[in-house]
């Protein structure tokens, strides 16, 4: 054997490469879908677009140059055209797994880009990595549409990392829930039956209003929106709304709320509108089998009992009465303690049919002394 000969195969010898190796080249050319590189072997290799990055937007004639360094890994050795197949990405990748496991071992929280989102959760863009972010870890609550989250940055801890099964999954309700519990905990700390707080209407149900106190939510139920009676709470409020509602109770994490307010309780001077005997017009708010409410002004009530309707017999209010009629009648009792007041329609026609008879005495009377009258003249 010649010694060019053995020099040669000395030389291929030393140039040989295996796949999974990690080598360094220097840019040749790039092009719109792919960059070749002089990785100092018989071959070029070239890195196509999508071994470069994850990102399929990527314009590789903006982010690599005409003679720039690069460190790749070979993909294949031999593509079947003699070509040498690198990766960079694949290579990023590998460096970004130490990253997550050393971010796994000390729970650190980590910030990324939604850069998809999938059927079961986010994917979520950290360096180089991905993160896969399920959907039961996106939030505290069941959230059925995640598209808002798509280019949304958001925060969450590593809480699988296994490179091996290319399983990385973050976390993110378990900041969710930890923050809030620390805001909760500053909220409860501050606040205090009687005092006056800001929130945002939540929610709302048939029931009331749950208003976000920045911590916490307090249930204003719908018999503490108003001192009247309110029917449906979409009515008053929709959600987004401000409103400054008044601490009625807490009860270990339960904040009750209340807008019936001592300012606005209009049996604060009922006593100086309503007396016993005045008759007083309202409007049947509600009925039930013993008798019918009568609305006097927003928040008091007046009870007409079924045996005060009429002087007649009245089997049951709805017989004679409508809900939204305005009916005129005569306050028989006032209670300002208990907060009671009792009407008679039946009352009010008694004074009336009296009226009417005496007016008919009154009459006869004058008839008589003018009957008199004529007789004494005649005489």
């Amino acid at each position: 054997m010649s010694d060019v000969n053995f020099e040669e195969m000395l030389e291929d010898y030393s140039l040989t490469i295996h796949n999974g190796e990690i080598v360094e080249g220097t840019v040749i050319d790039v092009k719109d879908d792919e960059i070749i590189l002089n990785i100092g072997y018989k071959a070029d290799g070239i890195l196509t677009k999508n071994e470069y990055s994850n990102n399929a937007d990527v314009d590789l004639t903006s982010v690599v140059k005409k003679d720039d360094k690069m460190t790749v890994k070979v993909l294949k050795v031999n593509d079947g055209e003699g070509q040498v197949l690198l990766t960079y990405k694949r290579l990023q990748q590998d460096r970004m797994n130490k990253v997550f496991e050393e971010a796994f071992e000390k729970n650190e929280v980590l910030t990324g880009k939604v850069v998809a989102v999938l059927k079961g959760g986010l994917s979520v863009a950290y360096g180089e990595g991905r993160v896969f972010v399920p959907a039961s870890l996106v939030s505290d609550i069941y959230e059925r549409d995640l598209s808002k989250y798509q280019d949304q940055e958001i925060e969450f801890v590593l809480t699988e990392v296994n490179p091996h099964k290319r399983r990385i999954i973050g976390d993110r309700k378990q900041l969710i829930v930890e923050k809030k519990k620390k805001m909760q905990e500053e909220l409860m700390a501050r606040i205090e039956v009687g005092m006056m707080i800001e929130g945002t209407v939540k929610n709302l149900t048939d029931f009331g209003a749950f208003i976000d106190l920045g911590g916490a939510d307090g249930l204003l139920h719908i018999s503490e929106m108003s001192w009247g009676r309110v029917e449906d709470p979409k009515k008053l409020f929709k959600v987004g709304d401000k409103v400054n509602v008044k601490i009625k109770d807490i009860s270990d994490t339960k904040i009750a709320l209340t807008l019936k307010l001592d300012e606005n309780n209009p049996w604060k001077n009922a006593a100086e509108k309503y007396h016993t005997g005045d008759v007083i017009t309202g409007k049947v708010a509600r009925m039930t089998d013993f008798g019918a409410f009568v609305e006097l002004e927003e928040g008091i009530d007046a009870l007409l009992h079924v045996s005060q309707i009429a002087i007649e017999h009245v089997e049951k209010p709805s017989d004679v009465l409508e809900v939204g009629q305005e009916i005129s009648a005569k306050i028989v009792d006032f209670n300002e303690e208990s907060k009671k007041i009792s009407l008679s329609i039946k009352a009010l026609q008694m004074d009336e049919k009296k009226s009417d008879d005496y007016d008919d005495d009154v009459d006869n009377n004058t008839e008589d002394t003018n009957d008199v009258e004529e007789n004494v003249g005649e005489e």
